[in-house]
């Protein structure tokens, strides 16, 4: 049993994909200076309520209500009632691995000691997540901004022993989940309810686990465009290095080295270099480099904002043990992440877009000169044509989902939280998108497998020509996977198995097994 030690400064996203995607396998616990900075700011709580000091949210009303002074015996009344009325979402369920990535980072930003809460609520939290249970949690309800306020609180409801959970892969309520791991119902002391809920974690948590994914999926992107080009004949003039050289985006240098590493050595290539008529090709292939960079570099840049969000205080008031002060603030605004996200969903999308023009490419016949929709014995078979479909179907989606929710907002609590980010709808946005993208690249490596069938016979010597060594690992690992198709099968299950290669990194692990790491 692995074990994840939280200190709110040192957490990583490959560090929470990694909890997530072995969730039975890592428990998760507090560094012993975690603790103490724990106990030191809630020990300025603990003093302020003795003092009967006026705080926001400890001795305060919410939103609107700041101005409503709460007594001294109604502080913990206050805490639960602020849960309870804002578990006030709707929709189908957040995917469990979100859920379970914002308890992480939740308690990672609560480690850092200024938020005021006690370490003993944040142990119970501790345990739950270690006991395999997963809040149900509705995915709407969030405008991104005084943090995520709706799911977290259905978060720490069931804390509360209210709610749904998943627990042994049984849904039941959460107050028999508790009771089975030997757990009371959490009852919440000053400012903890404000503490739980007050941060960007909904967002936070989708970012993460998308980011993780979008940077594998800037390799496969390479790796399926590589098998097109093979499959299209295409020439690597374009991808020269002296050309990137001379616009030197770091992503489109990224991508020109890739191409050039997984194609080296194609005899494909070769057979055609001297008597090819074309001197260019058609943009999804000659501009490769030049998208694909594009949108690794806006995946960087958004890694990086997630990052950093990971290990931010982002909850409000915030409290200085040092300087025994607590400041209000702002920092559970999600325009950073909101921003992020969107960009991200727009990169991503770029990645689908020249998939499927590739996808058409191979299986138009007028374009590929191989066999229409890669069949040989088209009208009594479709072959891969509603492959294509299926595709352009997803790019179409796409281009309705990358409008960016960053641009929008709408006021709140009486106007009182007046600019909101609604960086969840950007988070749940990317999130779509990102699967889209996923299936579109798994039909472009079926494709490409079947286009290879046809592109790698020399038709003068009717011998077999080598792809890249590259190109060569991925064709493999499709063909153990999804035979050459011969005549119509369901087609979906080919896409299935070939999205399994993709989410689970036997694409990359394969190609990377034959020529070293690609970046």
């Amino acid at each position: 049993m692995k074990k994840l030690q939280l200190d709110g400064n040192n957490l990583t996203i490959t560090n929470v994909a990694a909890a997530v995607n072995n969730f039975n396998n890592i428990k998760i616990d507090f560094t012993k200076d975690a603790a103490r900075n724990i106990k030191a700011s809630r020990t300025m709580v603990d003093n302020w309520v003795r003092n009967g000091d006026i705080i926001y949210g400890v001795t305060t009303g919410f939103g609107e209500f700041s101005n409503v002074t709460i007594s001294t015996e109604d502080i913990e009344q206050l805490q639960e009632n602020l849960i309870m009325s804002h578990s006030a979402g709707v929709g189908e369920p957040l995917p469990l691995e979100v859920v379970r990535a914002m308890i992480i980072l939740r308690l990672n930003a609560l480690a850092k000691g200024y938020s005021g809460i006690r370490y003993e609520t944040l142990d119970f939290v501790r345990k739950v997540f270690n006991a395999g249970i997963t809040p149900v949690i509705p995915s709407k309800g969030s405008v991104g901004s005084s943090g995520d306020l709706v799911q977290l609180s259905h978060l720490v409801l069931t804390m509360m022993g209210k709610g749904k959970v998943l627990y042994e892969d049984i849904l039941m309520d959460s107050s028999i989940a508790l009771k089975k791991i030997g757990l009371e119902p959490l009852r919440l002391s000053a400012k903890e309810g404000l503490a739980l809920i007050n941060g960007t974690q909904l967002m936070t948590g989708y970012g993460a686990l998308i980011m993780f994914a979008a940077a594998q999926l800037c390799k496969i992107a390479d790796i399926a465009a590589a098998m097109s080009f093979e499959a299209l004949k295409g020439t690597d003039t374009a991808f020269d290095e002296r050309i990137h050289n001379l616009r030197p985006h770091e992503g489109q240098k990224i991508s020109a080295a890739n191409l050039r590493k997984l194609i080296a050595g194609s005899e494909i290539r070769e057979s055609h270099r001297k008597d090819d008529p074309r001197v260019q090709d058609a943009y999804s292939l000659r501009c490769i480099p030049q998208v694909h960079g594009a949108s690794r570099d806006a995946i960087n840049y958004a890694y990086n904002v997630i990052e950093t969000e990971i290990n931010s205080v982002t909850d409000n008031p915030i409290i200085f043990p040092k300087e025994k002060i607590h400041l209000e603030g702002g920092n559970f605004h999600g325009q950073p992440l909101a921003l992020a996200l969107d960009f991200t969903g727009i990169a991503l999308a770029e990645f689908a877009n020249i998939s499927e023009r590739r996808i058409e490419r191979m299986l138009n016949g007028n374009l590929s000169g191989l066999p229409r929709f890669l069949t040989t014995r088209g009208g009594l078979n479709s072959g891969l044509m509603i492959a294509q479909y299926t595709a352009a179907s997803l790019v179409s989606e796409n281009k309705v989902l990358a409008h960016p929710a960053s641009v929008d907002s709408i006021p709140t609590s009486a106007s009182q939280e007046d600019h909101n980010s609604m960086g969840s709808i950007s988070a749940a946005k990317a999130w779509q998108i990102l699967k889209n993208v996923q299936a579109v690249l798994a039909i472009e490596l079926m494709v490409a497998a079947q286009a290879v069938d046809f592109a790698s016979i020399n038709v003068t010597t009717a011998k077999v020509m080598k792809l890249g060594k590259g190109s060569a690992a991925a064709y493999k690992l499709i063909r153990k996977h999804i035979s050459h198709l011969t005549g119509d099968r369901v087609l979906h299950d080919d896409i299935s198995k070939s999205l399994n290669l993709i989410t689970t990194g036997a694409v990359i692990s394969e190609t990377e097994k034959a020529i070293g790491r690609i970046e």
